[in-house]
C-alpha cells in the first residue's frame, strides 16, 4: 500500500463552513477510492487555510475479467463459419474470433479490463470531486465557471514521495504547502505523504484540529488558574469556532472595569462571545467575573508590554460602553409603549408587520392556555396573554438592533426591570418576563425548552403562527432549503409539547393558527391548496425525527407508533417507550406476533384486491356461523383473542397503561400460530371466508391502536 495525500490550500475559509466541508471531502474521496477499488481514507485534516485527506491506496488496480454477450449464434455463424457480425463483435471485445464461445444461443467473449495506475485515476477524477463540494456561499476569482469558497492558492497531491500529476483551477499539484500565515509564512516542502505531512506542518506552526483544541483547552486552564477560585465558562460552540479560526492558537487573559457587571450577565456574555469570540470567566458559584479569555492565532504577548491584551481590553470596553448606553436609552420607554412601534417592523413582506403577528399569537396563545387549563394543568392565562402582547416589543429597542442575538432575552430582562403596571404583583411581572425571555426556545434540538408552562405556550404559539403563515404562502421547506428555519421551529414545538407534556394535538394547533389569518391581507396571498396535508406531513417528519434522533427509538418502532397516530406528541412518546420496552422484554415472542400481523395485513390486502367481502366486526355481527360451528383454532382466536385479550388490551390502553396493553397483545402469539397452522382463510365458501377475514380484520384494527405491529422489521420472516 502507498500513502496518498491531498491538500487544497486557499485563503481563510469561514469557521462555520470548515467542519462540514472537511467531512464532505473525506466522504467524496472515500467513495471514489471504494468505487475504483483503490484503498481507504486514513485521516482528515483541516485548518482555516486548508482542507486535506490522507489515504492508503494500492499502486495499480487489479485486472478484472468479465463476460459480454454479443449477437445470437444464428447471426454470428453461418455453416459453421463466423460471419462479419462475429468478427465485428470479437474486434470490439479485443479478442480473436476463434476465442468466442456460444452460451444459451448467443456468442460471448471474455473481456479483460486492465487495471489503471492509482495516480492516473486520482489525477483524472479528484478535481471533479473537489469542484463539487457544497458551500453555503461560493466565489470565483479566475473564471465564472470555477467556483470555490475562497481562492485556491496551492495544491499538494502525493503518492508516497511522488507528485500526482493533477490540476485544480489552473494550479498544478506539487509537494509544497504553506505554514502559518504569521508565524511561518514560507513554503513548506512535504517530504512524503503520511505521518511526515503532519510533522512538517507542525514544524511550520500548523496543528491538526484535535491538537488545536487540546492546546486551546490547556491554555485556557493555565490562564484561568492565575485567578484564585475562577474557572472559564465551558462553551462548546465557541470552542469549535475558535478552533476553526486558528492554526497555532494561544490564549491571553484580559480584564474589564467591574462597574460593567451592573449590566445583565446575558448582555455581557453575548458581547464577549458573539462579537469578540472571548470566553467568560466565572467564580465557583457561576457568577461572572470581570475577566475574559481571548484565543489568538499568533503568539501571545511576549514583550512584557501586553500590547495585544490592552488592545483587546480597549475594544471590549468600547463594546460594553455601547451596550450600557443602549440599555439606559431603552429604559426611557417601557415595553407597553413599544407595542404600537411594531406596526413599523416587518415580519415578512407578505405576512405583514410584527404588530399583526403579535395579535395573532396573542389569540392563539390564549386558546392554548385555555386548553391547558381545561385539562387540569396549572397555568396563568393572564400571564400568557400579557407576555404574548409584549414578546416582540424588544425588536424596537436599540440594544436588540445592535445585538440581534439578544432578541427575546432583552424583552424578558426589560419586563423584569420595568414596572409594567402599577398594580401588577412582582411575582406576576417576573412570570411574564420569564415567558418573554424563553419564547424563542428551543433554538435547536439540543437547546432547553422554556422553563414555565406559560413560556412553553407562548413559544408554541409564536412558532405555529410563523409556520402557518409560511406554509400558507407555499414557502414549504424542501431538501436542504429552509430559509425561514421552519424545521427548527417545528422541532421546537414537538420538543416543547413532549417535555412539558402538554395536551395539544398538532393538527388542532395548526388549524387554529391558520384560522387567525382568515380575512387578512396576508391570506389573499396564500398559494398552498393543500395546506393541511403538507403541514401534517411536515410535522410527522419532525415527530419522527424527535422519536428517533432525540429519544433514541428504532426507526421501525417509530414507524409502527406513528402509523397508529402521528398527531398527539405526548401520547406518541409514551407509546414508543412502551413498545421499545415490551419489544426488548418479550424478544422472539413479540417478534412472532409482528410476523403474524404482517401476514394478516397481506391477507387483508389480497382479499381487498380480489373484491372479497371483509366484515368489520365479529362473525355474529354479520349473521355468520354460530360460535359452536367454528373450527377449534378459529373459535379460540375469536373468543380468547378478538374478545378476551382485546378487552384486556382496551382497558389498559384507555387508561394509558401501554406496557400492560402491549403485553396482552403479545399473548396473541400462540392463538395466531395455531390459527394459521390449521385454518385456511381464503376458502371458496364465502360465509366461512368472510367470518375468518372479519376476525383477522377486527384483531388487526383493534390491536393496532398503540402501534401497527406489521411495521416492525422481522428479518424477512412473514
Amino acid at each position: 500500500m502507498r500513502d496518498f495525500l491531498l491538500e487544497i490550500g486557499c485563503e481563510e475559509i469561514p469557521a462555520r463552513m470548515i467542519d462540514g466541508a472537511s467531512e464532505e471531502l473525506a466522504r467524496r474521496v472515500s467513495s471514489l477510492l471504494q468505487r475504483e477499488a483503490l484503498g481507504q481514507i486514513t485521516q482528515g485534516f483541516s485548518t482555516p487555510r486548508r482542507l486535506a485527506v490522507q489515504a492508503e491506496v494500492i499502486e495499480r488496480q487489479s485486472d478484472t475479467e468479465s463476460w459480454t454477450r454479443g449477437p445470437s449464434a444464428n447471426v454470428a455463424y453461418k455453416d459453421g463459419s463466423p460471419t462479419r457480425a462475429a468478427e465485428a463483435f470479437a474486434a470490439k471485445a479485443g479478442i480473436k474470433v476463434e476465442q468466442l464461445k456460444v452460451e444459451d444461443g448467443y456468442v460471448v467473449a471474455s473481456v479483460t479490463k486492465k487495471g489503471r495506475l492509482a495516480s492516473e485515476i486520482l489525477a483524472e477524477k479528484l478535481p471533479k470531486e473537489i469542484a463539487s463540494l457544497y458551500w453555503p456561499k461560493n466565489m470565483y476569482w479566475r473564471k465564472r465557471s470555477e467556483l470555490f469558497v475562497r481562492p485556491v492558492r496551492w495544491l499538494v497531491a502525493m503518492l508516497d514521495d511522488q507528485v500526482v500529476p493533477m490540476e485544480l483551477f489552473g494550479i498544478p499539484g506539487g509537494k509544497t504547502s504553506r505554514g502559518h500565515r504569521i508565524l511561518f509564512d514560507v513554503g513548506v516542502t512535504i517530504p512524503r505523504a503520511g505521518a511526515a505531512y503532519v510533522s512538517a506542518l507542525k514544524d511550520a506552526k500548523v496543528l491538526s484540529r484535535d491538537a488545536r483544541e487540546a492546546q486551546i483547552r490547556k491554555a485556557l486552564d493555565a490562564a484561568t488558574r492565575t485567578i484564585p477560585g475562577a474557572r472559564w465558562r465551558e462553551d462548546e460552540p465557541l470552542l469549535a469556532t475558535v478552533v476553526n479560526l486558528t492554526e497555532f492558537p494561544s490564549v491571553i487573559l484580559g480584564g474589564f472595569d467591574p462597574e460593567f457587571l451592573a449590566l445583565p450577565e446575558e448582555v455581557l456574555v453575548t458581547v464577549m462571545r458573539d462579537h469578540q469570540k472571548y470566553f467568560a470567566i466565572e467564580d465557583a458559584n457561576g457568577k461572572l467575573l470581570a475577566h475574559f479569555l481571548a484565543v489568538l492565532n499568533t503568539a501571545a504577548d511576549s514583550d512584557g508590554l501586553g500590547v495585544i491584551q490592552h488592545g483587546n481590553e480597549r475594544v471590549l470596553r468600547a463594546r460594553f460602553n455601547d451596550a450600557r448606553f443602549f440599555w439606559q436609552t431603552d429604559q426611557k420607554h417601557d415595553l407597553r409603549e413599544r407595542v404600537e412601534l411594531l406596526k413599523h417592523v416587518t415580519f415578512q413582506k407578505d405576512l405583514g408587520s410584527y404588530y399583526e403577528k403579535t395579535l395573532r399569537v396573542q389569540r392563539l396563545a390564549s386558546w392554548l392556555a385555555e386548553t391547558v387549563r381545561q385539562n387540569g394543568m396549572a397555568i396563568r392565562p393572564g400571564v400568557v396573554h400579557k407576555a404574548a402582547l409584549l414578546a416582540k416589543t424588544d425588536l424596537t429597542t436599540e440594544l436588540v438592533k445592535e445585538f440581534t442575538e439578544l432578541q427575546g432575552i432583552v424583552g424578558g430582562l426589560y419586563a423584569k426591570a420595568q414596572q409594567l403596571d402599577s398594580d401588577l404583583p412582582e411575582a406576576t411581572r417576573f412570570a411574564i418576563a420569564d415567558a418573554i425571555y424563553d419564547h424563542y426556545k428551543p433554538e435547536s434540538i439540543e437547546d432547553e425548552v422554556p422553563r414555565t408552562v406559560e413560556g412553553a405556550v407562548l413559544s408554541i404559539a409564536d412558532k405555529a403562527d410563523s409556520i402557518a403563515g409560511m406554509f400558507g404562502l407555499g414557502l414549504v421547506p424542501s431538501g436542504s432549503k429552509d430559509p425561514f428555519a421552519l424545521r427548527r421551529q417545528a422541532n421546537g414545538i414537538v420538543k416543547t409539547i413532549a417535555e412539558h407534556k402538554l395536551p395539544f394535538r398538532l393538527s388542532k394547533i395548526m388549524a387554529d393558527a391558520r384560522s387567525h389569518y382568515q380575512g387578512s391581507e396576508a391570506e389573499q396571498k396564500f398559494a398552498n391548496p393543500d395546506f393541511f396535508g403538507s403541514v401534517r406531513s411536515f410535522f410527522r417528519e419532525r415527530l419522527e425525527f424527535y422519536l428517533k434522533d432525540v429519544r433514541g427509538h428504532a426507526y421501525d418502532a417509530v414507524n409502527a407508533v406513528l402509523a397508529a397516530d402521528d398527531n398527539d406528541v405526548v401520547d406518541a412518546v409514551a407509546r414508543a417507550e412502551a413498545l421499545t420496552t415490551v419489544r426488548n422484554a418479550k424478544g422472539k415472542e413479540f417478534e412472532d406476533v409482528c410476523v403474524s400481523f404482517k401476514r394478516i395485513n397481506n391477507i387483508l390486502k389480497q382479499a381487498e384486491e380480489k373484491g372479497f367481502f371483509i366484515p368489520e366486526g365479529p362473525p355474529e355481527d354479520h349473521g355468520g356461523w354460530l360460535l359452536g360451528s367454528m373450527p377449534d383454532a378459529e373459535k379460540e382466536l375469536y373468543v380468547h383473542g378478538a374478545v378476551n385479550l382485546w378487552a384486556q388490551y382496551d382497558v389498559c390502553r384507555n387508561r394509558g397503561d401501554y406496557l400492560s396493553a402491549l403485553a396482552s397483545a403479545a399473548n396473541l402469539r400462540p392463538l395466531l400460530a395455531r390459527f394459521f397452522d390449521e385454518i385456511m382463510v381464503m376458502v371458496d365458501d364465502e360465509r366461512a371466508r368472510a367470518n375468518r377475514l372479519g376476525i383477522l380484520k377486527k384483531i388487526y384494527t383493534n390491536f393496532s391502536t398503540i402501534a401497527d405491529f406489521s411495521e416492525i422489521v422481522t428479518e424477512g420472516r412473514i
